[in-house]
């Protein structure tokens, strides 16, 4: 299994929920966050912004589904034809275990 972490814009959280859904992708679970990339921020006039909003997703799936989930992701949250600096990023980590707390068996 695979943990998915993707940090996206918040105008394409639902570009992305929607595409993840459409593929048969469900079970997620999504955070609203601030931060910022290697750009340090981005000035506006005078004002400089150094925290941004992001949405981020988490998911865990299955080896075999890990492709079409990031690739799914990275289509749905790029902005223009060649994606924008900030559009965000994918992380991609293993799950060597994972419980469902209903389920756990109580005899350990």
């Amino acid at each position: 299994m695979y943990a998915i972490t993707a940090i996206v814009r918040p105008e394409k959280i639902m570009d992305v929920q929607d595409a993840l859904y459409a593929r048969g992708f469900c079970a997620l679970t999504k955070i609203n966050v601030s931060g910022r990339g290697k750009e340090r921020g981005i000035k506006v006039g005078d004002v400089l912004y150094q925290e941004m909003s992001k949405n981020m997703i988490y998911m865990v799936v299955e080896e075999d589904e890990k492709v079409a989930v990031v690739t799914t992701i990275f289509q749905a949250a790029m902005t223009g034809e060649k994606g924008n600096p900030g559009d965000g990023k994918i992380f991609v980590s293993p799950v060597y275990e994972s419980y469902t707390i209903s389920t756990l068996p109580l005899d350990e």
